[in-house]
Formats: structure tokens, C-alpha cells, sequence
């Protein structure tokens, strides 16, 4: 039998490296080959490859329909993304392939859809899959079937205008337990754009405002959100993939973040695009009250996959330099600014004395034949003013009284 006779059926992909499993985007090409090993002579009816990828959720829930009565209701839905077949080996009129011992290659090879796929994700109510199987067809056999994964993962450029944009947002609340207020609490906070990639670390410029009673906590959180949908119904997990924690503020201080850092750790992408499936990251700013409930400030996150360019920064897009105020461009600044140059390693003694000598008055032209030449336009030549001297003491303060502007106004 050649149950006996097969030594080895596996499916090999090509990759560019060779201890590196390949991964693949929309309209890629996925090839390969299906090995099969024999240790003797073999007939074999034929050699089928199918390739399917599929987004699929299920999960279920208890319900109670009176005191004594309880059921389980099942949720399941699934998207297909590929769905593409392929015979390797059969005989063209039907009859029986003969296999010489010894090892055989039957090389693959089939295209992605052009259309946007959706990123390989494996989660707790639900999966986006891809993956080749073989059937290899034999007489008066068992069929035998291999069956291997590949992985997807859709490109996402977080150099697009629109994860470029600046995210901030200010909120507050009255801390209070049972019937006693003990005064207001806000947080103001701000990131330079809204998509990253994993190992990247976000800024967070905040200002805590605890006019509360009460001393609080501030903390900056990273979450996961992945969402499964299935006949109208939506389940959800969340996680906390990041934390960043702050100094206590006492009551009636305010406390100031001058980018503190929180680090992205190796998370999987976003997924907006599919259906039944998403995948979306949150960055939450929140200030615990003793007492009372967690004050949140939630500024959304893309997870992307193409990291910034290296020319890419704040100052990339329009919109992230017209949003950001003076009072931000200061709390982005920690450090003591340098000292403008002098102006003598600016301006060469040369070029000095030029400018004196030309200063020097001169004896009055005879402008009586101007009249007579054609008129054409005279423009005078414009010099910089040299910058003022450099002083670490601010020569205009602001008044102490004076109660600082809104960094998002």
C-alpha cells in the first residue's frame, strides 16, 4: 500500500530566507512545493492543492428564561478572503499516475486577491486564517491530507496625512464620594501623531489640574480592544499592552508632563478593514481619585506596519504644524535652549568694515541727466538686523497673577 510507501508529504514555501517563514501582503505570489517521499513504486489518481483564507467568530452565551430554565445561545459568522485551487498531479485521461520510488517535487504557485486582505490575527472568540492544504488521492486508500499555514499581514503607512495629525483632548470631572464634592480635577494631554509602530515610544505631554481636596495619581495606559461580531451581537476584550505612571499630585497642585514616554511593546497591527474583526488601540490618560471613579482621556492609536521615514516627523504634515500652540512648543522643550551665535562669527570683520565704509557720506551726485535715461526700478538691498544679545533671564516675565492659557485652545 502506498500508506506504507510514503516516507514523507510536507508542503515547503519559498522564502527569501531560509529560517524565516515567509509572509505576504494583497497580490503577492505564493509558491512552493509539496514534497512526497516514497520508498517504493507508487500509483497515485491525483494531487490536489487547495488554498482558503477565512475570517470566522463563534462564542457562546447563557441565557435564563425563567427561574428554572436556562439555555446557550451560539454566536458564529465568517468572512472568506481566499478561496483558490490547483491540481498538481492527475493523468489526463483518468488513468492511474505510477511514482518510481525515490523523492518527488510538485512545485505551486498562485496570487493573492489584488483587493485588500485582511492581517493573520488569532484571538479568543475568533481568527483570520490562510492556509494550503493537499490532498494526495490514491486507489483503494485512504486519501491523506496536508495542511499548512501562511501568514498575512496588510501594510499599513503610518506616513499618511491622517496618522500624522496631532491628538489631544481635555477633560475633567467633580471628585466627589456619597453626597461630599471635594473639588474638580482635569487633564489636558497630547500626542504628536496617532499612528505608530511596535518598539516606538510616544511622548505624552499632559498637565494634571487637582483642585480637588485630595491628593491623585496620574497614569497613561496602552489598550488593546478586539472586537467580535456576529448576527447583530458585539463581544469584546480588552487588555493592557503599556503603562506609564506618574508622580502623585497633591491637592490644589498641578503637575506637568514634558513628554514622558511610553514605549509600544510587540503588538500586532491594527484591523479596521474586516467585517467581523477589529483590532484598535487606545492610549488612555487617566487620574485615579481616592474615593471616586478613574478621571480617563482616551486618544486613539493606529498600529501600523511601515514606520516613519526619517525625514517624517511633527513638522511633516500641514496640519500637525498649525495645531500646535506656543504653550505646547514649550512644555516639548525640557531642556535649557542654547544661546543664540554672536554676531562677530556670524558677520566676517571683512564684510564689517564694508558696511562701515559704506555708511560713510558721500559727495552729492550730479542727478541732472536722469531725466534723460529710460526710468527702471531701483531696489534697495535688505540687511537682517543683528539678533539682540542673549539673556537666560526672560526680559518681559509673565505676571504671577496671570492664570496660564488652555494648551488646546
Amino acid at each position: 500500500m502506498i500508506f506504507d510507501k510514503l516516507k514523507k508529504f510536507d508542503i515547503v514555501f519559498d522564502s527569501p530566507e531560509v529560517d524565516c517563514p515567509p509572509v505576504f501582503s494583497s497580490g503577492d505570489v505564493v509558491s512552493g512545493r509539496v514534497m512526497v517521499d516514497l520508498s517504493g513504486e507508487s500509483r497515485v489518481d491525483s494531487l490536489k492543492l487547495h488554498a482558503e483564507g477565512f475570517a470566522k467568530v463563534h462564542w457562546t452565551e447563557s441565557r435564563s428564561a425563567g427561574s428554572s430554565t436556562a439555555y446557550t445561545q451560539n454566536y458564529s459568522d465568517e468572512v472568506e478572503y481566499l478561496n483558490r485551487r490547483e491540481v498538481l498531479l492527475q493523468a489526463d485521461n483518468g488513468e492511474v499516475s505510477i511514482l518510481p520510488a525515490g523523492r518527488h517535487e510538485f512545485p505551486f504557485s498562485f496570487q493573492l486577491p489584488e483587493e485588500t486582505l485582511v492581517t493573520s490575527f488569532e484571538g479568543k472568540h475568533g481568527s483570520i486564517r490562510y492556509w494550503v492544504k493537499v490532498k494526495l488521492h490514491r486507489p483503494w486508500a485512504t486519501v491523506r491530507k496536508i495542511k499548512k499555514e501562511f501568514t498575512v499581514i496588510e501594510p499599513i503607512d503610518i506616513n499618511t496625512p491622517a496618522f500624522l495629525e496631532p491628538q489631544a483632548g481635555t477633560k475633567d470631572k467633580m471628585a466627589r464620594a456619597w453626597y461630599r464634592n471635594f473639588g474638580q480635577v482635569s487633564v489636558t494631554a497630547k500626542i504628536d501623531r496617532k499612528g505608530y509602530t511596535p518598539g516606538e515610544v510616544i511622548p505624552v505631554f499632559a498637565e494634571f489640574d487637582n483642585s480637588s481636596s485630595r491628593s491623585v495619581v496620574p497614569k497613561a495606559y496602552i489598550t488593546q480592544t478586539q472586537t467580535f461580531i456576529a448576527r447583530g451581537t458585539m463581544k469584546q476584550k480588552r487588555a493592557v499592552v503599556g503603562t506609564l505612571s506618574g508622580d502623585i499630585v497633591g491637592a490644589r497642585c498641578r503637575e506637568t508632563w514634558h513628554g514622558r514616554a511610553i514605549k509600544i511593546p510587540p503588538v500586532g497591527p491594527s484591523i479596521l478593514q474586516c467585517r467581523i474583526i477589529k483590532v484598535e488601540y487606545m492610549l488612555k490618560i487617566c487620574v485615579d481619585v481616592p474615593g471616586s471613579s478613574k478621571l480617563c482621556l482616551e486618544l486613539p492609536l493606529v498600529i501600523g506596519t511601515i514606520p516613519l521615514h526619517p525625514f517624517g516627523s511633527r513638522t511633516s504634515s500641514v496640519s500637525s504644524q498649525y495645531s500646535c500652540n506656543l504653550e505646547w512648543l514649550r512644555m516639548a522643550i525640557p531642556e535649557q535652549p542654547e544661546p543664540p551665535p554672536d554676531y562677530s562669527s556670524v558677520v566676517t570683520e571683512e564684510e564689517a568694515e564694508e558696511r562701515n565704509n559704506a555708511m560713510v557720506p558721500q559727495p552729492a551726485e550730479d542727478l541732472s541727466g536722469i531725466l534723460e535715461r529710460p526710468l527702471m526700478a531701483f531696489l534697495q538691498e535688505f540687511r537682517f538686523r543683528p539678533p539682540p544679545v542673549y539673556s537666560e533671564v526672560d526680559p518681559n516675565p509673565q505676571p504671577l497673577n496671570m492664570r496660564p492659557r488652555c494648551m488646546t485652545c
